[in-house]
């Protein structure tokens, strides 16, 4: 069967997501098979940041040495195998364990599928950046409604588990099985990776971008259940919350599964500002929202402001001509990663102590800084296909 190489990539980020979805649907019921509070709960997971951030600090060396497809089939389907062996380790400690070796594989996925996403757009002269991330957003948002169902079923964290992690031995290794490395791009960095991946002042622009971008979405997706039901009183509130997150993460998704022809058309730098600008009106309504529509129609804005804008950052950073590609992927990872990590407890901070509509004007200084930075991505309305001369880069001033 004829598969193309994007459609690998695209569930390869499916699949990845699809299992940690599961496990984290799950989630209540975790806690209660270690007995553990919602503190120590949080702590145990962590594991998965600690092992994900030192991945994407040492990894890309050895990423680099066993190429896309041993690395998509280790990481894709090493990840699915923690998460289901983690229902059936006694003790916090050992689920901390787990989370940790797992993190150390979604830090090398994370790393490998962006890079071979890139390659893979100078290849064939399109953008697949966005679509990749967005089969991430589909594969999680999937799963997580199929968790809601399959624990209101009653059926076991164990059974739950080991069914997902069939479903992506199945389909991982029939989807993986072809996959081949893409040509590196001819005018990139072509030395030696460093055995170290860290920022560098030239990727500064680009973290702030992401740094904006994951702010958004840590926002909409942690605390849009409870914004709604602390701000509005309405006797259908579970529905009325769960249709706040339904919104965002869906419209989060969708759009960047269309976003790529846009950047196609428009260019990353013209494509990020605006979904930026979309994102702080988002923001601006759900903190002023007078009514529940309003704040639903804000949380959608949000979703669309900040799903193609990472992927873009990502992008760019592959294509920059410092170091390899891995690398810069690796360094804008680890800064955004702290980020996406930081913002729950930092924002719900701010909602405590003051209000949990000021959490989300909290984000918008952050947003103006990323529109800023917006102009450290290139004008090009479509990648330059391997083999043909790049577009002279545009000035920045």
């Amino acid at each position: 069967m004829n598969i193309a190489p994007q459609h690998r990539i695209y569930a390869c980020f499916f699949l990845f997501a699809f299992a940690l979805g599961a496990l984290l649907s799950r989630m209540p019921d975790l806690q209660t098979h270690l007995q553990v509070t919602e503190g120590q709960l949080g702590m145990t997971i962590i594991g998965m940041s600690v092992g994900s951030l030192l991945s994407l600090t040492f990894s890309a060396p050895l990423i680099d040495r066993l190429g896309a497809r041993t690395t998509a089939f280790v990481t894709v389907l090493g990840t699915a195998v923690f998460y289901a062996i983690i229902p059936w380790l006694p003790s916090a400690p050992a689920v901390f364990v787990a989370f940790f070796f797992a993190g150390l594989l979604a830090g090398a996925l994370e790393i490998n599928l962006n890079v071979e996403t890139d390659r893979l757009e100078g290849q064939f002269g399109k953008s697949f950046m966005n679509r990749a991330h967005g089969s991430w957003s589909l594969g999680f948002f999937i799963t997580a409604l199929l968790g809601a169902s399959v624990r209101q079923t009653g059926i076991s964290m164990e059974m739950h588990l080991a069914m997902v992690v069939t479903i992506v031995f199945v389909l991982g290794i029939f989807m993986m099985w072809g996959l081949t490395n893409a040509p590196k791009r001819a005018n990139l960095h072509q030395g030696e990776t460093p055995r170290i991946a860290f920022p560098t002042i030239g990727l500064l622009p680009l973290c702030l971008i992401g740094i904006a971008a994951f702010l958004v979405e840590g926002a909409g997706i942690d605390w849009s259940t409870i914004y709604m039901r602390d701000a509005f009183t309405t006797p259908v509130e579970p529905f009325v919350g769960g249709l706040a997150l339904t919104l965002f993460s869906g419209c989060m998704a969708a759009t960047r599964l269309l976003a790529d022809p846009i950047v196609d058309r428009f260019g990353p730098r013209t494509t990020a500002t605006s979904l930026l600008a979309l994102a702080a009106l988002g923001a601006l309504a759900v903190s002023f929202a007078p009514a529940p529509w309003v704040a639903l129609t804000g949380f959608a804005l949000l979703g669309i402001g900040c799903s193609a804008v990472y992927p873009l950052a990502v992008s760019a950073a592959a294509q920059r001509t410092d170091r390899p590609s891995a690398v810069n992927v690796a360094a804008l990872g680890q800064v955004t990663f702290v980020v996406f990590f930081l913002a729950p407890p930092l924002l719900g901070f701010v909602a405590e102590h003051l209000d949990i509509r000021t959490s989300y004007l909290v984000v918008l200084p952050i947003m103006v800084v990323g529109l800023i930075a917006c102009q450290a991505l290139g004008t090009r309305k479509a990648p330059t296909p391997a083999g043909l001369p790049p577009e002279p880069a545009t000035p920045h001033g």
